[in-house]
């Protein structure tokens, strides 16, 4: 925040704005240091205590207006959230100028406290749903856990002037959840954007904590977390539970679509997990189920885990790529995977395709003449969608907000190196797409929490280019040398 400003003013954001954090490490001699996106701050903690946590980030088009949310706490602790609070931007010439902060009044449920924004459009009636989970009083999420009793309810608003104005808030839980809660120590939605896929049917990530063993001397004996979609095919009149991820442990979630060429059309599902890396699923049934979830063995936790975000958009032709300089080193075979959705048939006899039946981009050992990949794949292994992924990127905590690619979002060991946006203290995010600026070339915002000392400080934004994501990511796709040992519990914040 610009000294001199309240923290509810309007402030201009720019694409490209050199702004480092005082964070920023020095770069090592004779060599240039990292560029770091321009960043404002949209929400701020106040003397008063008021805590700004849990993002979530919604270009509404045209133009596009962005619509940033948060939940405003009475400190920085789960039980003391409160409202929802957005700030709306409007986007022009490259820059966004941010409207003042409103409390969403009727974002609420009497008694209860208001959780985890998650807002989707609907292109097709213009419509943003906000959902939210409202709490009753101050039971925080392990109360629930520990005693198998749910205290959550699944709500949304809705506006249709993008977000100027919302109506009363709808309860769905018994539409949407309902006799599955006997079953659920507690539950949530995203936080962060929700979906709509080409055949209008709207998602919202969620997870929940089901009930394993309920009987043990009296206690609950085992949860785990399990992440799942809430989904809707009559623009959000009525709305549905989906099936659960069945095998691992899941948790906050977030969707894409992707296009993986020859083998269609999937829901991809990044959740974060207690397993010490992130657990990818997909879906063949637009998320009404979920195949086994996997570990993605480049994207690695924190110590205790945190939330991440998802965007998946169209890859650039590869003319693009070659003029970027991306090339193939003719040294080593790719460290790619089978991983067609579904269950894998046998090759016909003479068919000479030795993996099954798997699409381009999913293949091991097959075509590629011994060609190993530097930056992203040939035409014939490049997907059609490529997604990104934002996370902290350090291991211990909440450090250094990352960027992540993958140019072959089927495979798990496809994600780069981190590109960092911020250096110091990060936690939640949410990216989105807002299109082409007046300075070309396809443009992401990422709305994230981020501080000084601890990450839940103040919530930043900030805007850069896929030519900037390109410049900054590493050539090729990263394994870990080490990942650390996995933690009990997956606690949410």
């Amino acid at each position: 925040m610009r000294k001199g400003r309240g923290a509810w003013d309007p402030v201009v954001s720019e694409v490209g704005t050199e702004r480092r954090s005082p964070l920023t490490l020095p770069a090592p001699p004779g060599m240039e240091a990292p560029r770091v996106p321009g960043r404002t701050v949209l929400f701020q903690r106040e003397r008063s205590g008021l805590t700004y946590r849990v993002p979530a980030l919604l270009p509404v088009p045209p133009a596009p207006i962005l619509l940033a949310f948060a939940e405003q706490r009475l400190s920085p602790d789960d039980a003391h959230a409160h409202r929802l609070v957005q700030r709306t931007g409007t986007l022009a010439g490259g820059s966004v100028r941010w409207g003042a902060a409103r409390v969403l009044g009727t974002a609420a449920l009497e008694e209860h406290r208001s959780m985890n924004p998650c807002p989707v459009h609907d292109a097709r009636t213009a419509t943003v749903f906000l959902f939210f989970i409202a709490v009753r009083g101050r039971t925080p999420e392990a109360a629930q856990i520990a005693a198998g009793r749910n205290a959550a309810r699944l709500c949304c608003v809705t506006s249709r002037d993008a977000g100027r104005s919302w109506g009363g808030a709808r309860d769905l839980t018994e539409e949407a959840v309902g006799s599955a809660e006997q079953d659920w120590a507690t539950f949530a939605v995203g936080p962060g954007h929700g979906v709509q896929l080409p055949s209008g049917r709207l998602l919202v990530p969620a997870y929940t904590y089901r009930v394993d063993r309920r009987e043990c001397f009296g206690k609950i004996c085992r949860t785990s977390p399990h992440a799942f979609a809430f989904y809707s095919d009559d623009h959000g009149h009525t709305w549905h539970r989906g099936r659960l991820v069945p095998n691992l442990r899941s948790g906050e979630c977030q969707l894409a679509v992707v296009d993986s060429g020859q083998a269609g059309s999937v829901l991809y599902c990044n959740a974060r997990s207690p397993l010490g890396r992130r657990v990818q699923a997909l879906s063949e049934d637009e998320g009404t189920s979920f195949l086994p979830g996997e570990l993605v063995p480049s994207l690695a936790e924190t110590a205790r885990g945190c939330q991440g975000s998802i965007l998946g958009f169209l890859a650039p032709p590869s003319s693009k790529l070659r003029d970027k300089g991306w090339s193939v080193d003719a040294r080593n075979t790719p460290h790619t995977r089978c991983l067609c959705p579904g269950v894998q048939k046998a090759p016909e006899e003479g068919s000479g395709d030795t993996c099954g039946g798997c699409g381009p981009g999913v293949m091991e050992g097959c075509g590629d003449g011994g060609n190993r990949l530097v930056g992203p794949p040939p035409a014939f292994l490049q997907s059609p969608t490529w997604l990104l992924y934002s996370h902290p990127s350090g291991r211990r905590a909440r450090l250094h907000m990352g960027i992540y690619l993958s140019r072959s979002p089927l495979d798990p060991h496809s994600w780069t190196e981190p590109w960092v946006i911020y250096q110091g203290p990060s936690g939640y995010s949410d990216l989105a797409s807002i299109g082409p600026t007046s300075k070309g070339g396809l443009t992401f915002a990422c709305l994230f929490e981020s501080g000084a000392r601890v990450s839940y400080e103040e919530v930043s934004f900030c805007m850069f280019s896929l030519r900037e994501v390109l410049e900054n990511v590493s050539a090729g796709p990263l394994l870990p040398s080490h990942v650390g040992k996995p933690v009990e519990r997956c606690l949410p914040s």
